[in-house]
């Protein structure tokens, strides 16, 4: 989790949303991964992250989820549909689950060439925080 703060502090994200069993700060080891960036970056725990996305909906978000699915869109592919966006990243086994899958509006998946076809949750929404904002700057 310290390191998705990182990550997130690194590229201006506005918030994060912590569901299921996503530890909170403050806690040694996040802040010992995010060396304080957990103080900078808004976060809150939510409860329904489909509820929740719902609401973000309301507000004119686009719901994209990082999950290898039957109609995910290669990430470097995939075209932003504009700057409201919420970024969902799945658990680091199960991936997002599919109570969830029927509120994306769009999943995306990185490239991969390995035997393994998954990363750690915290590198992959690196990767893909920075390919996203590769595409912002083009927009």
């Amino acid at each position: 989790m310290g390191a998705a703060f990182r990550s997130a502090d690194a590229f201006g994200i506005k918030e994060l949303w912590l569901s299921g069993f996503s530890p909170t700060p403050p806690r040694p080891e996040i802040t010992k991964t995010a060396i304080g960036a957990e103080e900078n970056v808004e976060w809150k725990q939510v409860d329904s992250p489909a509820k929740a996305a719902e609401s973000l909906k309301t507000e004119g978000y686009q719901i994209i989820g990082l999950e290898q699915t039957t109609s995910s869109v290669m990430l470097h592919e995939y075209n932003l549909p504009g700057d409201k966006i919420c970024l969902v990243l799945g658990n680091e086994v199960t991936g997002i689950g599919e109570e969830m899958i029927p509120h994306l509006d769009a999943s995306v998946e990185i490239p991969q060439f390995g035997m393994k076809h998954s990363l750690n949750v915290s590198v992959a929404g690196g990767v893909a925080l920075y390919a996203f904002f590769e595409k912002f700057t083009e927009m």
